[in-house]
């Protein structure tokens, strides 16, 4: 029987989704205060899949990816939902949020977004976030899981996750 290691660190990045041209810039403010260093930005996806949030944010959504320079350990990420939801409370508008926070990271593997919905595939960690398996990486690509949502099953993110791999990829061998 072996003895349980401690994980790898991670590269935590979070997902915005609002309906302006640009996140607001205290939104960045707040996020490094409290993680760190912001070392990409992805650009602007229109978000228009789906029209899942239309009636809380407005149409004209577009998602973008920041990444955080430090490594972190994956233990840490509901305590990370958790502040992010608090950061979107801040520039809700009465009950309707105007900026949706979605952060998660990435290994070498794979893509873990955070949740605070329970669904099949979902990994319950703790205070009442969960882990949604998004993507994996295998033989030199990004590919989605069946359960993916559904601008994750396209393959126009995967160039970003590929940037943020390789930043990951130059941490770990800083660190290393």
């Amino acid at each position: 029987m072996g003895k349980p290691a401690p994980p790898a660190p991670v590269k935590l990045f979070t997902g915005i989704l609002c309906n302006r041209t640009e996140p607001p810039p205290e939104i960045q403010i707040r996020l490094e205060r409290a993680l760190g260093p912001v070392d990409y930005k992805s650009p602007r996806f229109p978000f228009d899949l789906t029209d899942y949030y239309d009636r809380e944010m407005g149409t004209g959504i577009g998602r973008w990816f920041w990444s955080f320079e430090k490594p972190i350990d994956p233990g840490q990420l509901p305590e990370i939902k958790l502040l992010t939801n608090k950061i979107e409370a801040l520039f809700a508008e009465g009950n309707r949020r105007t900026v949706n926070l979605d952060p998660g990271y990435l290994d070498f593997h794979k893509v873990i977004l955070a949740s605070v919905k329970d669904r099949a595939q979902k990994i319950y960690l703790d205070k009442g976030v969960y882990a949604d398996p998004t993507l994996f990486y295998i033989k030199g690509g990004f590919h989605s899981y069946e359960w993916s949502l559904p601008d994750f099953k396209t393959p126009v993110y995967y160039p970003v996750f590929h940037r943020i791999r390789e930043l990951y990829r130059l941490a770990m061998k800083e660190t290393a």
